[in-house]
This record gives C-alpha cells, structure tokens and sequence, in this order.
C-alpha cells in the first residue's frame, strides 16, 4: 500500500490537485515531520506555493532542515478547520475540514534564487509588502536556508458532511447541525516603539483593521 493512500475514510479521499493548491496557497503554517537521531521530531513552519512546489525557510542552524538538507525523506501536514460537526452525540461529534500530507525529499535552494524563494514567502504572507520595505542584506540572505518540496507524493482528504447520527438519535430532541468556521476579524496593532509619523501600508491595511 502507498503512504498516500488513506485507510480509514476512504470516501473524503480526493485527487483534485486543484483543491490541493487552494489548501496550501490560504494556509501559513505545515507541520514538517522527519525522523532524527533522537527519534521522529514534528516542527511548524511557514509554506509557501510557488507552481508544483513548496517553499519553506529557516535559519542555517536549523536541526531537521539540515537533515533534510542532506536528502532526509521529510511529510508535511497541511490543515484547515471549516467547522464543527455537531452531533446529537459525543461519538458522532466531528470537525469539518481540509487537509493535506505531502511526502518526499526536499531540495536545497541554490544562493542564486534564495532571493526569489523569499520574496515568494514574503508575498505569501503580507502581498505587496516587498515593495514597501528594504531589500534582504547579503548576511540575511546567508543566515536562511531555503528548501523545496516537490509537490508529487501527497494525499488530501476533505470532510465537509454533516452529523452521522444514528435513527435513536435522530429521533431525539437533541439539537444537531454545524458550527461553520467563519474568518475571523483581525486587528492591526502598531509596534510599541513605532515612529509616530509612520502609517499603516497598503499591504498590511488589506489584512485587517486598526485597533480601535
């Protein structure tokens, strides 16, 4: 059997590679897990889609991407909760989701398009941020170590149904149905040691509003 396929829940399985990008392109954070000398090690990072890959960074000194650097088999998990599937039981009680393992090796990112791979991550996480600050310094850019995933070993899997109670249940008066996962409102705080006259850029205003 593949690592991708799944064995439980066969059904929420999809091979929509276009649903896939969607997951990675709105989610900020994977879950990264490698096996080390000390035994399996899971770590959160940053990602970033660029076409059939995925981008993740750190410091030169990190442990696991200097495992991976070496050609150590990496699975990333990538998840988004839509909601919570409420049951007229404790057992049927689920949540709504997408999510998404990625497996492979990935490739150390030469120093010639760590630039590039940055701004991508960048941009990714604040757009059009790059074009308002300065540009990474040579001892940046030498502290980062940028690798690539290839996107080509993967599963996804997607739950997006309702409670799966049983007839007893359902006859009951016990309310059932689903919390949907709304974005929530996100608030701009400004830097206890910002200078006075600078203001809120485009990029940042475009991700949420100023505290009031």
């Amino acid at each position: 059997m593949a690592r991708t396929d799944l064995t439980r829940e066969r059904h929420r399985g999809s091979d929509d590679i276009a649903e896939l990008h969607r997951l990675l392109d709105t989610q900020l954070v994977g879950h990264v897990g490698i096996q080390t000398d000390n035994g399996p090690l899971v770590i959160p990072t940053a990602i970033a889609r660029f076409e059939s890959q995925l981008l993740m960074h750190g410091s030169v000194a990190s442990g696991w991407m200097r495992l991976a650097k070496k050609g150590n088999q990496v699975s990333v998990a990538v998840t988004q909760v839509d909601g919570i599937i409420v049951a007229r039981s404790a057992f049927e009680s689920s949540i709504r989701y997408h999510s998404a393992v990625i497996f492979g090796t990935p490739q150390l990112v030469a120093d010639d398009r760590k630039l590039w791979a940055l701004t991508v991550m960048t941009e990714k996480l604040i757009p059009g941020r790059t074009a308002e600050i300065r540009q990474p310094t040579e001892k940046e850019i030498a502290q980062t170590m940028v690798l690539s995933l290839p996107i080509e070993e993967w599963s996804l899997k997607i739950s997006d149904g309702w409670p799966n109670d049983g007839p007893d249940d359902r006859a009951s008066a016990v309310w059932a149905g689903v919390v949907l996962e709304g974005r929530r409102l996100r608030s701009i705080l400004p830097a206890p040691d910002l200078n006075v006259v600078a203001e809120v850029p485009a990029s940042v205003r475009a991700l949420g509003e100023p505290a009031s």
